[in-house]
């Protein structure tokens, strides 16, 4: 008998394949981050200052609503052609499987979100000494949503249109996260230490790591037996 992460790796390889098939799925997130931070300047006008102390809250909230747009779609495939009923009676844990499949979410959008943030932040007149804080708060932050949506869209795989349910039921947990990332671009765009935030968005992300991947194999269980 196969061991169970083969299953993660299976799961990992075929999500993976299929994100890359589907590119419109993997590529709207990050084209309504882009276009939603540039009419951002459009709006307010060119004045650095003003864009300057606007820029974390900015882009931070866009990000947060680029990985929503993606979340109705992490098992809706699944469900749709079956295959998510295969692993539910699989011998292996159902929550390795849910965890490559959160891998590849993030993968698909929270890491282009990441590497697209500090030339949305070059246009929004953020400080060069806040990317790196832009970045770092992003990698932990966006992995951490993608971890906590998952227990949405797995509540929610089996109702046909799910996309705002799932924002009601995630954007409560979402808050801390987006409170924290957007203080530590703030903090460093002023040049101050912003390693309690980072701490903070770590500890957040760790504890997703552990606790979401078993509350959304829970969750599946749930929805597709009723």
């Amino acid at each position: 008998m196969a061991e169970p992460s083969s299953l993660f790796l299976a799961t990992l390889k075929r999500d993976l394949t299929l994100a890359f098939r589907n590119r419109g799925d993997m590529v709207n997130p990050l084209v309504f981050f882009l276009i939603a931070i540039t009419m951002i300047p459009l709006a307010l006008g060119p004045e650095k200052a003003v864009l300057m102390r606007i820029a974390p809250g900015i882009i931070w909230v866009m990000a947060l609503l680029a990985t929503l747009l993606s979340l109705d779609n992490l098992f809706r495939s699944d469900f749709d052609d079956g295959s998510l009923e295969q692993l539910l009676i699989s011998p292996y844990p159902l929550s390795l499987a849910v965890a490559a499949k959160v891998f590849v979410h993030w993968l698909a959008t929270g890491l282009p979100l990441t590497l697209m943030a500090p030339l949305l932040g070059v246009m929004l007149s953020l400080p060069e000494k806040a990317f790196g804080a832009l970045v770092l708060s992003l990698v932990l932050g966006t992995a951490a949503m993608s971890l906590i949506g998952s227990i949405g869209a797995a509540l929610t795989v089996g109702l046909r249109k799910g996309g705002v349910l799932i924002s009601l039921i995630v954007m409560p947990l979402y808050i801390p996260i987006l409170i924290f990332g957007a203080s530590a671009v703030q903090t460093a765009a002023l040049g101050e230490a912003y390693t309690m935030q980072l701490a903070v968005l770590g500890a957040g992300l760790a504890i997703a790591l552990v606790l979401a991947p078993l509350a959304a194999a829970g969750a599946l269980r749930v929805s597709v037996n009723g």
